[in-house]
């Protein structure tokens, strides 16, 4: 009996935590969606895979002198460009976690070519998963002055919270980020991304990712995007990700398509387990 009540409200506790996410992109949606404008999408600080969904960060990080590099791959359609991303993870120790993204754009309007300024950032989870509460961590980010003209904005200052909870195959992470710009005329930018992922098998795992954002070019919010993908370790150490965002602030077909692949070092090794018989 008392078997079957547990069960009885773990099931009631996973229905309650998907209405609540359910909930939180509806509304998301319906902000976003009373808007409208266009200026160039700065990349920003991203997270290396696994840890985290194309621009959303979970609260996980890289153990103690652990490393990764990633490379990222994306081609946007209408405004069209192609844009390519180095990325670098290393953890300082369990709970910190040090971030840099690289990004060089090519094809702007047909003919502009030039980095994006690089960002770097300190993730610092504070509080682990619990059984009803989840990770939070924090992130402080700072942008260097070394871009292009038309892709900089002369460096930045910002910081964001972080939340990941997982339940049964289901795994959801909310960020909330806010960054202060050093090229004067442009607008503080505040962005909210809610990322998901479902466990499809024990190496590959299905994605998802709302992104909605008020940019440094208007004081209104004026992107706004949806992104589904697959992720697949390819080994233990190997992952890649291929994915598609859609605009859905002008419900138009645009959309842009995600390709990336990532490594992290050093390879665990794993305890053989020898069965001997009498």
């Amino acid at each position: 009996m008392k078997r079957h009540e547990t069960e009885d409200r773990s099931q009631k506790s996973d229905r309650k935590f998907y209405f609540v996410f359910s909930v939180i992109c509806f509304l998301s949606s319906v902000i976003c969606l009373l808007s409208s404008a266009y200026a160039f999408d700065i990349k920003g600080l991203q997270p290396l895979p696994p840890y985290g969904v194309f621009s959303t960060f979970s609260a996980e990080s890289l153990k103690q002198k652990n490393f990764g590099i990633g490379l990222g791959f994306e081609k946007s359609i209408s405004p069209d460009f192609y844009r390519t991303t180095l990325g670098f993870a290393y953890g300082l120790s369990d709970r910190v976690e040090l971030n840099l993204t690289v990004p060089y754009v090519t094809e702007w309007q047909n003919k502009i070519d030039g980095f994006e300024d690089a960002s770097i950032g300190i993730k610092h989870r504070v509080i682990d998963e619990g059984r009803f509460n989840p990770a939070l961590a924090y992130i402080l980010t700072f942008s260097t002055f070394s871009g292009r003209d038309e892709f900089s904005t002369d460096g930045a200052i910002g910081a964001g919270l972080i939340l990941t909870k997982k339940v049964g195959p289901f795994k959801g992470h909310l960020n909330a980020f806010y960054s202060n710009p050093g090229k004067s005329g442009l607008k503080d930018e505040y962005s909210l991304n809610m990322g998901a992922e479902l466990a499809v098998t024990h190496d590959s795992k299905m994605l998802s990712e709302i992104i909605g954002r008020k940019d440094y070019f208007k004081n209104k919010i004026n992107f706004f995007e949806w992104r589904l993908g697959y992720r697949i370790a390819t080994t233990d150490y190997l992952y890649t990700s291929i994915g598609v965002g859609f605009d859905i602030k002008n419900r138009t077909p645009d959309y842009r398509l995600l390709f990336s692949i990532s490594l992290i070092l050093p390879v665990e090794k794993k305890e053989l387990q020898k069965i001997y018989e009498q």
